[in-house]
């Protein structure tokens, strides 16, 4: 009888590498590792080891010490990690610098994000946006890729030099590559621009929901819409909008929409691939910002989540606070926390617990600015 193999590709191990200096509390340190975690497992890594690192002083090479880098370096191979992850951004040199160490690759926590976002688009748009944000990142990091610079293509006798490197080519293909997503996306946001006048024009009030990624967002739009956007127990499971109609009784209808969820440290190079998908949180008359209140971060997770609405221009509008999954605390835990968000309302999609009370606050918002007939089903409650 003939041995069977094992096909399946296993997980890649991951040693985790947290660098914080003498402006990185612990508590904002034990954040920033537990986060880290959450995004190296949604990516499908497995945990090798962990470390953080307390430095004085940011070095150019590394980030830190070169005896301090080693011992990383060589507890990484003890543990057997196939790639280093470093909660921090690392340039493309100091990246270069640490695969030359360990002889494993080296990611930051940027590019773990982009990773995960490039892993779970599902829609062209989405796609689109992940690939750009992609693209912008590796651009500088080209050289990483080619230890022999010599090696040549394209050149021919009695021609000047002898061609282009493998570098060169690569570094104008993904500039070209640039070009065609960024007028690609210009159409979308084009498009997007086009439906958000259209309901201006039909006066449809539209709700965004927004918050922190693995807030419920995407639960909550099925709990009070019937809509069936894909939920998932991960970080960044909704990378495309979803707007689902809220009918209202004996008035016209209100439009609800999930949207991307917001993180710490969001890299700059997918706030612009994405700004097509975040402007239909600028783009609303309100927002709902839902906030999982059983988790421990979740007062980080308000600030952080503000903090994005204001970059994106959006802190302006009306806000509800959703305060979700208040079903995993006790009445008395609930009751201690709710007063940290003045006029909130406590909810859990899951069993259905203050929806009404959302659903009225929501229809009550609008009745005040759009007329009673977008109220009545807040009368009817």
């Amino acid at each position: 009888m003939k041995e069977l193999l094992e096909t399946a590709e296993k997980p890649k191990r991951a040693f985790l590498a947290g660098i914080r200096d003498s402006n990185t509390t612990q508590e904002e340190s034990g954040r920033l590792t537990g986060e880290l975690l959450s995004l190296a497992r949604t990516l499908g890594l497995e945990i090798a080891g962990q470390e953080i690192v307390r430095v004085r002083e940011r070095r150019a090479r590394y980030g830190l010490g070169s005896g301090k880098a080693l011992e990383l370096a060589a507890k990484a191979g003890e543990l057997g990690a196939d790639c280093m992850v470093f909660d921090m951004e690392i340039s493309p040199s100091q990246q270069r610098n640490w695969e030359k160490l360990a002889g494993i690759p080296a990611v930051d926590r940027q590019e773990l994000i982009i990773q995960i976002f490039l892993s779970r688009a599902k829609t062209r748009e989405a796609e689109l946006q992940a690939a750009l944000a992609g693209l912008n990142y590796s651009l500088p990091r080209l050289s990483h890729k080619y230890i022999d610079l010599s090696r040549q293509r394209g050149g021919r006798y009695g021609t000047r030099g002898s061609g282009e490197t493998r570098l060169e080519t690569d570094r104008r293909y993904v500039v070209s590559r640039i070009r065609r997503l960024e007028q690609e996306l210009e159409e979308v946001r084009r498009q997007r621009a086009v439906q958000r006048r259209k309901r201006k024009k039909a006066e449809i009030p539209v709700c965004a929901l927004v918050g922190y990624t693995n807030a419920g967002k995407s639960s909550l739009l099925n709990a009070l819409t019937g809509a069936d956007a894909f939920v998932e127990d991960k970080l960044f499971a909704t990378l495309d909008p979803t707007s689902r109609r809220l009918e209202t009784k004996g008035g016209r209808p209100l439009i609800l929409t999930d949207t991307v969820g917001f993180i710490r440290r969001l890299p700059h190079a997918l706030v612009d691939a994405f700004r097509s998908t975040l402007e239909e949180a600028s783009g609303a008359d309100m927002l709902v910002h839902v906030l999982d209140i059983s988790d421990q971060e979740a007062d980080s997770y308000y600030s952080t989540t503000m903090a994005v609405l204001r970059e994106l221009d959006a802190g302006r509008l009306p806000v509800i606070i959703a305060l979700n999954k208040c079903d995993r605390l006790s009445p008395e835990e609930l009751e201690a926390a709710a007063p940290r968000y003045p006029g909130s309302v406590a909810v859990s999609a899951k069993t259905g617990a203050g929806l009404d009370e959302l659903r009225r606050r929501i229809c009550g918002a609008f009745g005040a600015r759009q007329g009673p007939g977008v109220c009545a089903e807040a009368e009817a409650r």
